[in-house]
């Protein structure tokens, strides 16, 4: 019994290992040729869509994740690469607004208010993609994010009809890089997961014109 015990586990774990690598290998491989690291190599759009994050880690220290898509966003519009900026993220309650902190943040550094919108119902990165199809009519965008989150964004927005690229932003390195980069091979699983049963967006809502 207990040798079956121990033969149905490690089947198990193989069995997940095989899926969890599957899973990066088609996502990263699918999506090679749309992400780009350099600002004068990267073709232009009329819309960067910079996604969501907190500003600050639960310990009060600043997340650069965060500063990094600022930064990168930023070097976008200067550039002339992009014309508007939209941002996505959770605005899950009164004291918690990702895009309107990334709006004051991205304001201060010289972005004028009225190029940027804000997609208050980005829980998720399936959210973001489909709502800037279907609320904010976009057809080709440049996704803004560290590579790992632009790949498996670039990704979902293909599935889902909406030509993007992305702009990696600086990654993170050390211990809070690694957890984050263990969480992003579940993710990728949970990609396939929720395109399988067709998941929806949280919220939809009516049609917002981006000019």
């Amino acid at each position: 019994m207990k040798k079956k015990l121990k033969i149905g586990t490690l089947t198990a774990l193989i069995g997940l290992v095989v899926l969890i690598w599957g899973a990066n290998y088609t996502i990263t491989k699918t999506v090679a040729d749309k992400i780009y690291t350099s600002v004068t190599e990267i073709p232009k759009n009329n819309v960067g869509l910079v996604l969501g994050t907190s500003k600050k880690l639960t310990n009060g220290n600043p997340n650069l994740y965060y500063s990094y898509r600022i930064s990168a966003t930023l070097a976008l519009y200067n550039a002339k690469k992009i014309n508007f900026v939209l941002v996505s993220g959770d605005n899950g309650s009164k004291y918690y607004n990702e895009p309107e902190t990334f709006k004051k943040d991205l304001i201060a550094g010289g972005i004028p208010a009225e190029k940027i919108f804000l997609d208050y119902a980005g829980f998720r990165t399936l959210d973001s993609m489909v709502r800037a199809k279907e609320i904010f009519g976009l057809t080709d965008v440049t996704i803004i994010s560290q590579k790992f989150h632009n790949e498996r964004a670039i990704y979902l927005a293909k599935k889902k009809g909406l030509n993007a690229i992305g702009f990696n932003a600086k990654d993170v390195s050390g211990r809070n890089g690694l957890k984050v980069q263990l969480r992003e091979y579940l993710a990728r699983v949970k990609v396939f997961i929720d395109l399988l049963l067709q998941t929806e967006p949280k919220f939809y809502g009516n049609r917002i014109e981006i000019k």
